[in-house]
């Protein structure tokens, strides 16, 4: 079984048996400005990895008998709890930095990039220790996974590039999380994105992911620095890259294709990362200890519960918490769709035996199915809140309207006290459309030379909605006298006729039954 399956699967007693208390927490984070660099930096954590787990296993003689001294505790790897651990072997006791460094396997490229990222970093020690001492808190269970899969261990440093290690990372572009994924992308590998969680902050699922899009990259490549070239560029564009190389005869590999510039710097910045962790000396950095053995553990959730309530019974910080479960979208956590949570070993066993004294309510906040399309004041009348906790905490902006079927989050009361079922915790989407006036169907008699666009600037509207009320392609043009149809935004109390104009006659407007179903508003999904 796969270390991340194991996780997975520890139930509540498991992880009771498995803890005892003692161990280290981290430091709160300090928030940080990114600096203007190649990588970006974001909120930084101190962590200390929690010393190994141990577990006593007394033995006594028979009643009759005297008894015995108890034999010296056991340490137990909560991964692995079948194997033995040996405090006295080297590989067990060692900075997991060497465990990273002997499963270095790439090729090396030396070039004037490289040394470029190399300086960047060398002159910024500060940035290095904050981002090392972040991912100490992920690294251990990446190195675990790209050594389950044979890969190199190289590729366990790519969220140094990618995020600077911080799961919550949102680019420009909308990649988001420790290892970027796009929204496309992220549906590709089964990161579900919707209005309570979005996996691609998943700390487990995140990896599992981009270890599964890179193994795939590098067997349709062949080659490392190909498939990371792919991981930032898209598998197509390299691809392409390739065969015009190949047309022209000239070599293929990396360092030999017409990239962006972004691209060409992926790997000299991965290259960069490599020689520091392999030498840290030689560019006068110190890299912070990270303990070779588990920083956190897997632990079940069976009920919805609060996201503060969650981190107040495992004895965190709120931020804390969430820096080990960041793909949580809303104050609550539905068990549904996010069966576990990420603790430090201490935490774990604290939060166990919490939820088994807890009495009372564990979420303060449900799902609610708007049966309707609605204004977001009508919503919070229907549900009882306030209109702008309503709009705050699902993130509608001001005028929009709240589409039938969207999923609201809303607070908890004696008629919907359940915990949300597994189809809205894994299909919940939010709607919205325009809360325009009241529209107005406008008739009228096509002039001399009246085309789409002419009639879409006379009347402010865009060439496709014209085209689309009139069946006709937006690069049409209309014969003198044809009928033509438009929307416009105002009151109309009945058939209402427009002064005509050179090339346009005979306006009349009549409201529509449903002039929303005409404007058709585009559907907009929010997932973050």
């Amino acid at each position: 079984m796969s270390h991340l399956a194991g996780l997975r699967s520890l139930s509540c007693a498991s992880v009771c048996a498995l803890l005892i208390a003692g161990c280290a927490t981290p430091a709160p984070p300090v928030a940080e400005a990114p600096p203007p660099a190649p990588v970006a930096e974001a909120a930084s954590a101190p962590a200390s990895a929690p010393a190994v787990a141990q577990a006593a296993s007394p033995a006594a003689e028979s009643a009759a008998a005297a008894p015995v001294e108890a034999e010296a505790p056991q340490p137990v790897d909560p991964l692995r709890p079948e194997v033995l651990v040996d405090l006295n072997d080297t590989a067990a006791r060692a900075d997991l930095w060497t465990r990273v460094r002997r499963g270095f396997s790439m090729p090396d490229i030396d070039t004037d990039l490289v040394r470029d990222a190399e300086q960047w970093y060398a002159t910024r020690p500060d940035y290095v220790q904050r981002m090392t001492e972040r991912g100490s808190r992920y690294l251990f269970h990446i190195v675990e996974e790209v050594e389950r899969r044979g890969m190199p261990t190289e590729l366990a440093l790519l969220p140094f590039i990618e995020s600077a290690f911080n799961p919550a990372a949102m680019s420009s572009a909308k990649a988001s999380g420790m290892w970027q994924f796009m929204p496309a992308t992220g549906r590709d590998f089964s990161l579900k994105q919707n209005v309570f969680r979005d996996d691609r902050r998943d700390v487990l699922a995140s990896t599992r992911a981009a270890l599964d899009y890179l193994a795939r990259l590098h067997a349709q490549f062949g080659d490392w620095h190909l498939a990371l070239a792919a991981y930032n560029w898209g598998e197509g564009n390299v691809q392409r890259a390739i065969s015009r190389n190949q047309r022209s005869g000239l070599p293929t590999g990396y360092l030999s294709l017409r990239m962006p510039y972004e691209t060409q710097f992926y790997v000299p910045k991965l290259q960069a990362v490599k020689n520091i962790v392999a030498k840290p000396e030689t560019f006068g950095l110190a890299l912070p200890e990270v303990a070779n053995h588990p920083y956190f553990l897997s632990v079940p959730i069976t009920r919805d519960i609060d996201v503060d309530v969650a981190a107040r019974l495992a004895g965190l910080p709120l931020d804390d918490f969430k820096a080990l479960n960041p793909q949580m979208n809303k104050p609550v956590i539905l068990a549904a769709g996010t069966p576990y949570v990420l603790l430090p070993y201490d935490n774990a066993n604290r939060f166990v035996r919490a939820v088994g004294d807890h009495r009372g309510a564990m979420a303060s906040w449900t799902a609610w199915i708007a049966p309707k399309t609605l204004r977001p004041a009508d919503a919070a009348k229907q549900v009882g809140m306030s209109e702008a906790q309503l709009r705050e905490i699902n993130r509608i902006p001001p005028r929009m309207l709240v589409k039938g079927g969207s999923t609201l989050l809303v607070p908890r009361s004696a008629h919907r006290s359940t915990d949300v079922s597994d189809h809205i915790a894994d299909n919940a989407m939010l709607a919205l459309a325009p809360d325009l006036p009241p529209a107005r169907k406008v008739s009228l008699k096509a002039g001399r030379k009246d085309t789409v666009a002419s009639i879409a600037r006379r009347y402010r509207l865009s060439a496709r909605q014209v085209a689309q009320w009139n069946d006709v392609s937006p690069g049409a043009s209309f014969k003198p006298g044809e009928t033509i149809v438009v929307f416009l935004a105002g009151k109309a109390a009945g058939p209402h006729t427009v002064q005509p104009t050179r090339r346009t006659a005979n306006v009349k407007t009549t409201r529509p039954q449903n002039p929303r179903a005409q404007l058709r508003p585009a559907k907009v999904s929010k997932s973050r």
